[in-house]
C-alpha cells in the first residue's frame, strides 16, 4: 500500500490538526529574516524618498528621475514583503511568499528598461552634444550618490531575491552618480562634454549584466526551476546508504518559494519491514541538515508498490 506523508502542515488551512506520524523539516528562521528584510527596505525607502524630495524642492526634478525610480522599486519590494506575511488561505494554499520573487522580476524588468533609456540618452548626446552645466551636474551627482550610498548601507545583509533586486536598483544609481561626478570633473577641467555620455555607456554595460541576472533568476523561481547552485543528484547521494531501509528514490522535484532555500518532493522506496515513521524522519532530517532544504514532502512506497522502471533501487527521476 502507498502512503502519502507530508511535512507541509503549515500550508493547510488547519495547521494545528494532527497528520499522523511525520516530521517537519521546515525552519521558521525565515520569518525573522523577512522581518529584518522589511525593516532594511523601509529604511532605504525613507532615505531615498527624503533625498528625492530635497532634489525636487531644489527645482531639479528632471534630474532626480533615477532617485524616483529607485524609490518606486523599494516601495514595490516593501509591499511584496508585507504581502508575503499573509497566511495561507483556500485560494493560495502555499501562502503569499511568491510575491517577493514576482516583485524582484518586475524590478529587474524596470532596471533593464531604465538602463536602455540611459543608453538611448547617451547615444543621443554623443550625436548631439548638449550644453552642460558641469557645476550643477556635479552637485546633483554628489547629492544623489550620497542618498544611494546611505540606502545601500541600509540594505546591507539582505540575501533574499527581493532585497537583492532592490539593492541592484540602488547600486545602479550609485554607479550612475559616480560616473556623472567623474564626467562633471572632466568637463570642468577640460571642457570635454563627451565624457558624460561615454561614461554613461560604460556604466550601463555593467548594470545591464546585473539587471539581466536578477530578471533571469526571479523568472526561474517563478517557473519553479531548481535553485541556482543546487544539484538534484545530491539528494539521492545524501539519502541512499544513510537512511536505513531506503532502497531507492524517484519522482524527485526541487524548486524554491522565494529564491532562498529549496523545497523538495520525492517518492521513497523502502524495503519490506522498514518502519515508515523512522525512515520519514531520517529523510527530513538529512535533507534539512545536509542540503538546507526548507520543506520536504515524501511519499513512502514499499518494494513492489510501483511497477514502473523509475521505481528501481537507486533510480531518481
Amino acid at each position: 500500500m502507498t502512503h502519502d506523508l507530508h511535512s507541509e502542515a503549515h500550508h493547510s488551512r488547519y495547521p494545528h490538526h494532527a497528520h499522523g506520524a511525520h516530521s517537519h523539516s521546515h525552519s521558521h528562521s525565515h520569518g525573522h529574516s523577512h522581518e529584518h528584510g522589511g525593516q532594511r527596505l523601509i529604511a532605504a525607502l525613507i532615505i531615498l524618498a527624503a533625498f528625492t524630495l530635497v532634489v525636487a524642492v531644489g527645482g531639479y526634478l528632471a534630474n532626480s528621475i533615477a532617485l524616483l525610480a529607485d524609490s518606486a522599486s523599494l516601495l514595490l519590494a516593501v509591499i511584496a514583503v508585507r504581502t508575503a506575511r499573509r497566511p495561507a488561505d483556500a485560494r493560495r494554499t502555499y501562502g503569499h511568499r511568491r510575491y517577493q520573487p514576482l516583485a524582484a522580476f518586475v524590478n529587474g524588468q524596470l532596471l533593464l528598461l531604465l538602463t536602455l533609456g540611459v543608453v538611448y540618452e547617451a547615444v543621443r548626446r554623443l550625436l548631439h552634444p548638449p550644453v552642460v552645466n558641469a557645476q550643477l551636474m556635479l552637485g546633483i551627482a554628489i547629492l544623489g550618490g550620497l542618498a544611494n550610498l546611505v540606502a545601500l548601507l541600509a540594505l546591507a545583509g539582505g540575501l533574499s531575491l527581493n532585497e537583492r533586486s532592490a539593492r541592484a536598483h540602488v547600486m545602479s544609481d550609485l554607479l550612475g552618480s559616480a560616473a556623472a561626478s567623474v564626467a562633471a570633473i572632466i568637463i570642468l577641467l577640460t571642457g570635454w562634454t563627451l565624457a558624460d555620455p561615454l561614461l554613461s555607456l560604460l556604466i550601463s554595460a555593467l548594470i545591464l549584466r546585473s539587471a539581466w541576472a536578477i530578471t533571469r533568476e526571479s523568472a526561474d523561481v517563478l517557473l519553479e526551476g531548481v535553485p541556482a547552485g543546487f544539484d538534484v543528484t545530491h539528494i539521492e547521494a545524501e539519502l541512499l546508504g544513510h537512511v536505513p531501509g531506503l532502497i531507492g528514490v524517484h519522482h524527485v522535484h526541487v524548486w524554491t518559494m522565494t529564491g532562498e532555500r529549496p523545497t523538495v518532493t520525492l517518492h521513497a522506496n523502502l524495503a519490506p519491514g522498514t518502519a515508515h515513521g523512522d525512515a520519514l524522519s531520517a529523510i527530513h532530517a538529512r535533507l534539512a541538515y545536509r542540503l538546507r532544504v526548507e520543506h520536504t514532502t515524501v511519499q513512502i512506497e514499499e518494494e513492489g508498490d510501483c511497477q514502473t522502471p523509475e521505481c528501481g533501487p537507486g533510480e531518481s527521476r
